[in-house]
C-alpha cells in the first residue's frame, strides 16, 4: 500500500484551487440619468411632503398680503400686471431661492452629502431631483395667487394657462441659483442668509414696477433670473400680447436654467469631495 501526496491526484483540493480561474471582476451598468432623476425626486417629494402646508401656507399668504398692500398704491395698467405677475413668481422664488438654499446648506454641513456620495446616481440627478420636488409645491400657491391677483386688480384671466410654462423654467432658473448658493456656502448659516437676500432681491426687483426704479435697480433687475418668467406672464394680461416677446422672455429662462442648474451641478460635485 502506497501513500500518494493530495497535490498530484487530479481531484485533489490543491489541483482544484490551481484551476479556479483569476480574472477581474466585472463592473454593474452605469446608472443612467434619467431613471437616477426620477428615484431622487420621488424620495425628495416624500420627504418634502411633511413641510407642504407651512410652504403653501407662508409662500401663499406672503404673496397675496403683497398684492393686498400694493392695492392702495397701484390702481391698474401695466403696473397691476407687474404687480400680480411679480407676486405670483415670488411663491416659485421663496421655494427656489429660500428653501433650498438651507436644505443643501444644511445638508452640507451635515454630512448628508456624503450618502448621496455612495449612491450610484449622477451629480445632475441629486440637484435636479431635489430642486424639482420643492418646485412642485409651488404649483398650488403660484396659481392662487394669480387668480387672486387678477380678481383683486380686475386683470382677465384668458391667459393664465402660460403658468404651465413660467412656473418650470422659472423655477429652473431659480432653484439652480437656490442650489448653488447652498452648496457654495461655507457654514448653514450663510446659506440661509443668501437665500433670504436673493428672495428679497426677488420680492423687490419683481413686484414693484419698472417705471417706478432708479436707473441702477433697473439693471439689477434685469440680471435677475426671475425677472423674465415675470415679464413673460405680465404681458399675457394685454388685449392682444405679442408671443415673440413672451416666447423671448421664456426662452431666456430656459438658458439660464440650465446655465444655473449647470453651476448648482458643478458645486455639488466640489462639496461631495471635500
Amino acid at each position: 500500500m502506497s501513500v500518494v501526496p493530495a497535490d498530484v491526484l487530479p481531484g485533489g483540493a490543491l489541483a482544484v484551487e490551481e484551476q479556479v480561474p483569476v480574472g477581474a471582476a466585472e463592473l454593474g451598468p452605469k446608472a443612467r440619468l434619467w431613471p437616477s432623476l426620477v428615484a431622487v425626486y420621488r424620495a425628495q417629494l416624500s420627504r418634502a411632503r411633511v413641510a407642504r402646508i407651512p410652504l403653501l401656507f407662508v409662500a401663499t399668504f406672503q404673496s397675496i398680503g403683497i398684492m393686498i398692500l400694493m392695492r392702495g398704491v397701484v390702481d391698474g395698467g401695466g403696473e397691476a400686471q407687474a404687480v400680480v405677475a411679480g407676486s405670483a413668481v415670488l411663491v416659485v422664488a421663496f421655494v427656489a431661492l429660500n428653501l433650498l438654499a438651507q436644505y443643501f446648506g444644511q445638508l452640507r454641513a451635515s454630512g448628508g452629502l456624503d450618502h448621496y456620495a455612495t449612491l450610484p446616481v449622477p451629480p445632475a440627478a441629486v440637484v435636479l431631483g431635489a430642486a424639482g420636488a420643492y418646485a412642485s409645491f409651488t404649483v398650488p400657491g403660484t396659481v392662487v395667487t394669480a387668480v387672486f391677483g387678477c380678481l383683486l386688480f380686475g386683470l382677465p384671466m384668458t391667459h393664465l394657462w402660460v403658468l404651465v410654462a413660467v412656473i418650470p423654467l422659472a423655477g429652473a432658473a431659480l432653484a439652480g441659483l437656490g442650489a448653488a448658493l447652498g452648496l457654495l456656502a461655507p457654514r448653514p448659516e450663510f446659506a440661509t442668509l443668501l437665500g433670504q437676500l436673493g428672495m428679497s432681491a426677488a420680492l423687490l426687483l419683481g413686484v414693484l414696477p419698472a417705471e417706478r426704479m432708479p436707473e441702477a435697480l433697473r439693471l439689477a433687475r434685469d440680471l435677475l433670473p426671475s425677472t423674465y418668467g415675470v415679464e413673460a406672464f405680465a404681458r399675457t394680461f394685454g388685449d392682444r400680447p405679442d408671443w415673440a416677446f413672451v416666447l423671448g422672455d421664456l426662452a431666456v429662462c430656459a438658458v439660464v436654467g440650465v446655465i444655473s442648474l449647470a453651476v448648482a451641478t458643478w458645486a455639488y460635485r466640489r462639496a461631495a469631495v471635500r
